[in-house]
């Protein structure tokens, strides 16, 4: 079933709702919760945080993130992932 949810999602149009929904699958309900995402026409996926620790939860895993949303969006979609800095 994920092969089928991914297959679909990738097919669609590139929205801001999309993107939302990759990330949201890519980082888990709690992770998506606690922060924003906006995709901008260069690949730069920016990821706002309610704070520090969700930003320490993301760095240390955006290799899976990134691979996990490349899976769900294309692998084209997101060239980098940009968050604030401590």
């Amino acid at each position: 079933m994920p092969v089928v949810v991914a297959e679909v999602i990738r097919k669609a149009p590139l929205t801001d709702a999309k993107v939302a929904f990759a990330w949201r699958l890519a980082v888990g309900p709690a992770v998506a919760k606690a922060t924003t995402v906006r995709l901008a026409t260069d690949g730069t996926l920016y990821v706002n945080a309610e704070s520090k620790a969700w930003v320490d939860s993301i760095r240390a895993s955006v290799g899976l993130i990134r691979s996990r949303l490349a899976h769900y969006l294309g692998e084209d979609a997101v060239k980098r992932i940009s968050y604030p800095e401590p």
